[in-house]
């Protein structure tokens, strides 16, 4: 992936997480269990493609999972519908919450625990497995409905993704991706949930030929709108890149062909995914790219903030570069007009391949990146 994407790393696996490396001694990276290889975004959860699951056994971020078995959600509310700012599902079962289970002793425990395990993230499907896709989906979908919580999830599917870089995979070709999508809406139930399609579909589609890129951009045209019919209570967000990538004109120009302008396909658009760029400058670049889609008034837009909590680096560097934080906590009330939600796409701590093997949970990484 070029430096100017937003990288993102993501491993599918046949049956769960990672497995630590060491039960106790606070090892630094998590060994990838059975790899069924996919992509390489920037890390997230990631739903494993194994057996049908019977309910919610793991989901972790773009990474890998561990054969543990998850920890168990607290409970929501029985009465009282929670607050806007805390109505994100976090998925019980993630990279982070094994290493914290398996981690008691390690001096890095609490940090990670409270700043970075405790939040609710994105869960990623990553890795083409049409035949457990809609279960897998359910079960995270379902989860939230229980708790009455949001839940993020993330399609990343699509054919050619990241222009064979390290994040490559996905569907065959777009005829099975378009059957991929109809099974993910046929996991999404009835209650509302966020999401994130497609990172970096639209925004590196320079790769493509015009006729490929027209072929991807009516795929996910009609993807959004097979999400949102299967569930009206869906929020389909499509990719914006970042303030640093593409001129806000260009990027709504592709945004259009792909379907992001229509209210029978999108709710607007997501930007900053696995990146770096501080929330003020995707602020005001997401609202230079609604503006200039002239969609419906209700389009808005999500912001990846797991990790701009100190800007970009100002080299450039997108694989786990030093100095950089945790950013704002998700929420679904930002208090800023068109910005629908913050989001933790990423999940902090998980390797771009620098500091671990690429989509693996590192703690020292983590550590750094939640330290005040």
């Amino acid at each position: 992936m070029v430096a100017a994407a937003s990288v993102v790393v993501a491993v599918g696996t046949a049956t769960g997480m990672l497995s630590a490396l060491d039960d106790r001694g606070g090892s630094d990276e998590a060994r990838p269990g059975l790899v069924s290889g996919s992509p390489s975004p920037d890390s997230l959860p990631v739903v494993p493609s194994g057996s049908e699951p019977a309910a919610p056994s793991a989901a972790v971020s773009p990474s890998a999972k561990v054969t543990a078995s998850p920890r168990k959600a607290s409970p929501g509310p029985t009465k009282a519908r929670p607050t806007t700012a805390t109505r994100l599902y976090r998925y019980p079962s993630s990279q982070v919450l094994d290493w914290v289970q398996d981690n008691p002793r390690d001096r890095r425990a609490a940090v990670i625990e409270s700043r970075i395990a405790d939040r609710p993230a994105a869960v990623w499907f990553a890795d083409y497995a049409p035949a457990t896709i809609t279960s897998r989906v359910r079960a995270v979908t379902s989860g939230g409905a229980a708790q009455d919580r949001v839940p993020v999830v993330v399609a990343y599917a699509i054919p050619d993704r990241d222009c064979g870089g390290a994040s490559q995979g996905g569907a065959p070709d777009l005829g099975a991706y378009d059957a991929w999508i109809d099974r993910f809406a046929a996991g999404l139930g009835s209650g509302e949930v966020v999401v994130v399609l497609e990172p970096d579909s639209i925004a590196q589609s320079e790769c493509l030929s015009a006729a490929l890129r027209a072929d991807r951009f009516a795929s996910l045209a009609r993807a959004g709108r097979v999400l949102k019919a299967a569930n009206p209570e869906a929020r389909v967000y499509y990719d914006a890149g970042h303030s640093g990538w593409r001129p806000a004109a260009e990027q709504a120009a592709l945004l259009k062909q792909a379907g992001a302008a229509s209210a029978t396909s999108s709710d607007g658009i997501f930007s900053n995914v696995s990146n770096f760029h501080t929330t003020a400058a995707e602020i005001a670049y997401d609202r230079q790219i609604l503006d200039a889609l002239d969609g419906p008034p209700g389009l808005g837009a999500v912001i990846d903030t797991s990790r701009n909590g100190n800007g970009a680096p100002p080299d450039g560097e997108w694989c786990d570069p030093a100095g950089r934080k945790i950013g704002r906590a998700p929420t679904l009330n930002t208090g800023e007009p068109r910005i629908d939600a913050y989001l933790w796409v990423k999940l902090p701590g998980e390797s771009d391949g620098c500091k671990g093997t690429p989509g693996t949970f590192s703690p020292s990484y983590a550590y750094d990146l939640a330290s005040p």
